[in-house]
């Protein structure tokens, strides 16, 4: 069967967009969950990496073969109707949870990098959302295979730079104590269950657009390998920041610290970055409600940034570093069920 790699590298950039939000491009979600455990964090980032190469394949192929449209429909196909209910419920919370870390992200960066209070990034976020969620699907595309590239360049770009200062070998291969050590083993699995489990709201409409079995695996597999790049980059870079964990914005500092003339185009990336998320993850969220309401999709839309809007005056870090592990443990259960998951192609399609 023909892969239509334009649509392919259309759905790795959607999902690498909807993964990389506002923690991965700050650099937060990468110093919780790998950074701060220095060489145990990359090994642990080359384990996630495979993790989303073989598991967003998997749910996109799955998704397409069952005609979901939505992730309460995935849900249903892979724990029963009943048990579902419980797991579509913690996944709505969920992605109510993070959109609020989203535009929490959005405030932090127009605060620490413009000046500006954080509600006028809030607010930003929130207008252009609305208008580019009335463009649908097709928005939602060309916004991350805008962005994706970019941010793909922009990552790399720093980690060259970070390779010519001193003792680089050293910091990658140095093992620090932390005192909660025994999550350095547990974080490839919950950060990549916490990622794919979010992304499903996004992945599996996706997958009934494209339906393609060929195509999304393709995609699947390629997006999955550009979060892995991103990640080892950026992971590779923030290594030479002492104090890491000390700051909201990581990637920023260090693109002002290594490469100053490229400081304000990086932070304006990294707001893109956390833009795609915060369309993603309502797209998703207003694509269940909608199953439960006759509301316009408009009103179910403002109904979630008024909610997410309260939540995120929560102060960013402080969202991220409780939230995200919190919920990557209890997504743990979806990605354990999904790798178990037999999944049988026609013969000459697997």
């Amino acid at each position: 069967m023909k892969i239509r790699w334009g649509a392919a590298f259309q759905i790795a950039a959607v999902y690498v967009g909807t993964v990389v939000g506002a923690g991965f491009a700050t650099g937060q979600e990468i110093v919780e969950f790998f950074t701060r455990f220095g060489f145990i964090g990359l090994i642990g980032i080359v384990m996630s990496g495979y993790l989303f190469i073989f598991l967003g394949s998997k749910l996109m192929r799955i998704a397409a073969k069952i005609e979901a449209s939505s992730y309460q429909e995935l849900m249903e196909h892979l724990f029963g109707k009943v048990f579902s209910i419980f797991i579509n419920i913690v996944l709505l919370i969920m992605l109510v949870g993070v959109c609020a870390v989203m535009l929490s992200g959005s405030g932090a960066v127009f605060h620490e990098h413009f000046g500006l209070a954080k509600s006028t990034g809030v607010y930003i976020t929130i207008i252009l959302s609305l208008i580019v969620m009335q463009t649908g699907m097709k928005g939602l595309f060309a916004v991350n295979s805008f962005v994706v590239p970019i941010m793909i360049a922009f990552s790399f770009f720093l980690m060259f730079h970070s390779f010519k200062l001193p003792n680089f070998t050293y910091q990658l291969l140095y093992i620090p104590f932390v005192e909660d050590g025994w999550k350095a083993v547990a974080s490839p699995f919950s950060y990549t269950a916490l990622n794919l489990a979010l992304a499903q709201a996004v992945l599996v409409p996706v997958a009934k657009e494209i339906k393609d079995d060929q195509t999304l695996k393709w995609g699947g597999i390629l997006g999955g390998v550009m979060l892995t790049a991103i990640l080892i980059a950026s992971h590779a870079t923030m290594i030479m920041l002492p104090n890491v964990t000390q700051f909201e914005i990581p990637m920023a500092i260090m693109m002002k610290k290594l490469i100053p003339s490229f400081y304000w185009v990086y932070v304006l990336i990294i707001y893109g970055e956390i833009f795609t998320s915060v369309i993603g993850n309502v797209f998703g969220i207003e694509k269940q409600i909608k199953k439960y309401t006759s509301l316009p999709s408009m009103a179910i839309v403002v109904f979630i940034f008024i909610i997410t809007y309260i939540i995120s005056y929560v102060h960013y870090s402080t969202l991220l570093s409780f939230l995200y592990p919190l919920f990557g443990y209890i997504s743990l259960l979806i990605i354990i069920l999904l790798w178990m998951y037999p999944f049988e192609t026609k013969k000459g399609n697997k």
